[in-house]
């Protein structure tokens, strides 16, 4: 009996991860490969990074406002990202209404679209002319294309399906039986939600969150073409980099360079437990 419960036990370890496994060759050389081609575009940027610049372009004015104005942006795109579709996550997991494929179809679209055309349709909703912004300008004098507004408008559009995606999948596959029982003890659905359901999905919450601000930060497409390049004003970093890259290659990769500290040191500082989804806090 003895032998066969330790058998038992070795073999959930195993199977969970909590034994040493070797990765069969059919497998690990392709991944191997996979790390490598994502690693090599970094290490090129390392090696021909114009070091003895570095003070120079970094101290520019322009660069501290382009890195501030991506920052900023970003962080408000993934607020509102978290306010808007954390809910909506919610409505594609567990609502039971018609036309949830095609909010799902339109949830994703961002995902495959190409961004510029992204601002193109920014434009064309939003601007002067646009569906809903010709009459923002006519009744409130507002105007949002090629204002920081738009940047974040931009980065919105782009960046939230990545929050949406993450939390509907752990909303779908979270343990409900919790949720039931605090509804069952009298708490009502707004209490359920706030104390049961988003500590469930808490660390896809924050992968996603994660995600989707990385995905702002990094956002040129739909950026550009609904809110141009003003420095200081709509210039974000991924835009001073295209535009750096075209009069002075070696600011460029030094740019370049600044996004990936800022990335990597977010991950890091997050550490790998949170991006792993459903992984426990």
């Amino acid at each position: 009996m003895a032998s066969t419960l330790s058998a038992r036990e070795r073999a959930r370890r195993t199977t969970s991860g909590g034994g040493p496994r070797s990765a069969p060759a059919p497998l690990l050389v392709p991944a191997l490969v996979g790390i490598a081609f994502l690693a090599v575009p970094v290490l090129g940027l390392l090696v021909r990074a114009p070091w003895g610049q570095a003070w120079e372009v970094l101290r520019a004015p322009a660069t501290g406002e382009a890195l501030r104005l991506s920052l900023w942006t970003s962080l408000v795109a993934t607020g509102i990202s978290l306010v808007v579709g954390v809910p909506l996550a919610w409505l594609l997991a567990r609502a039971r209404l018609p036309g949830l494929r095609l909010v799902r179809a339109l949830v994703t679209l961002p995902l495959v679209l190409p961004p510029v055309v992204g601002g193109v349709a920014l434009l064309l909703a939003f601007g002067r002319r646009g569906v809903v912004g010709q009459y923002l300008d006519q009744w409130f004098g507002l105007t949002l294309p090629f204002t920081p507004a738009a940047v974040v408008l931009a980065q919105t559009f782009v960046a939230m399906p990545f929050l949406v995606v993450t939390v509907e999948g752990a909303l779908r596959t979270a343990d409900r039986g919790l949720e039931e029982a605090a509804a069952t003890l009298g708490a009502t659905r707004t209490a359920v939600f706030r104390r049961v359901t988003l500590p469930l999905v808490g660390p896809s919450l924050v992968a996603g969150a994660v995600l989707c601000w990385a995905r702002a930060l990094g956002e040129f497409g739909a950026t550009v073409t609904f809110a141009g390049s003003f420095p200081g004003r709509t210039q974000t970093m991924p835009v001073a980099v295209y535009q750096a890259l075209e009069r002075d290659p070696d600011a460029a990769i030094l740019l370049s360079l600044v996004l990936l500290l800022v990335s990597v040191g977010v991950l890091v500082a997050l550490r790998d437990r949170w991006l792993r989804t459903g992984a426990a806090p």
